[in-house]
């Protein structure tokens, strides 16, 4: 199975194999560095990060969408086998979705956490979600820092990470944590060397994800909306649904899932859970691949 990993940026295979430890003895598990990202961005980085590599070095979706269907044919000639599991969380959703759309037939399924249907909306949902629970928390710093950010769109990168900051606080305190030993560094990447290009490709990624005017950065996610252009599905689709996510919320993700057609499809809402991956996500991710039955 293919991991398409979310952030963009936050590659996977950064960590040891504690999350999908018990997977495999029945699964190859592949984990993609997308361009931007982890290795692959240490490979082609520049020997300084400025604003003329970032103008002159722009991210696109289609190209990443392409990226991965490179990569997808590549792993199973490599396997040889003739399909993937084809499995995306958060900015990987968006991803995932595209490359199923395009070459369905490299896939057995496709499984979406945290699935993003339109960016927009999906962040304003986001905003005013935390503005309300700051505001019943009487957190008067986070009420401050949304009143001062107000609701996007927003003309710099920073703006949308300071939002996506209260996020996270909101995520911590309605998600069941992580166990510790998820956090911990593979081997190949326990360096200073990999450690400096996973956080400068992780704001490199992310000022291609949601753009940035004053740099001349194009947002990736502008003209991405699902509910028009990917409403019909050659492959089985599985939705996973933390309870309490508010930047992919059940209320903007079940109407999706509502219009999909595909051979098969499932949604699933999963308690103690957020927007970010935890146990509760990935055993239920667990279930449904077990439940594909799939030639191995």
């Amino acid at each position: 199975m293919l991991l398409v990993h979310g952030g963009p940026g936050s590659t996977m295979s950064y960590y040891k194999e504690n999350v999908f430890a018990g997977w495999m003895k029945e699964y190859t598990i592949v984990h993609w560095d997308q361009r931007g990202s982890g290795k692959t961005f240490g490979i082609n980085r520049p020997k300084e990060m400025n604003n003329d590599f970032y103008t002159n070095n722009l991210l696109s979706f289609e190209q990443m969408a392409n990226d991965g269907i490179a990569v997808s044919e590549y792993v199973l000639n490599r396997l040889d086998k003739s399909k993937l599991i084809l499995i995306g969380t958060s900015w990987g959703s968006i991803l995932a979705t595209q490359m199923a759309q395009k070459n369905p037939d490299l896939f057995h399924a496709y499984l979406g956490h945290a699935q993003f249907v339109k960016f927009t909306r999906n962040i304003n949902n986001a905003y005013c979600e935390v503005f309300k629970f700051a505001k019943e928390k009487l957190d008067d710093q986070a009420v401050k820092k949304l009143n001062d950010l107000g609701a996007p769109p927003y003309r710099r990168a920073k703006d949308y990470g300071q939002l996506l900051n209260v996020v996270q606080r909101f995520e911590k305190e309605h998600s069941e944590p992580v166990p510790s030993k998820w956090r911990k560094i593979a081997d190949e990447y326990d360096n200073n060397h990999d450690s400096k290009n996973r956080y400068d490709g992780d704001d490199y990624t992310f000022l291609n994800l949601v753009g940035d005017e004053y740099l001349g950065v194009p947002a990736m996610t502008t003209h991405i909306d699902f509910d028009k252009t990917a409403v019909t599905f050659k492959l089985p689709v599985y939705l996973i649904q933390g309870e309490n996510d508010v930047l992919c919320p059940k209320e903007l993700t079940k109407p999706y899932f509502d219009k999909i057609r595909a051979p098969r499809k499932e949604f699933v809402i999963v308690s103690k859970a957020a927007h970010m991956v935890n146990e509760a996500i990935v055993k239920k991710q667990y279930e449904i691949v077990k439940a594909l039955r799939v030639q191995h």
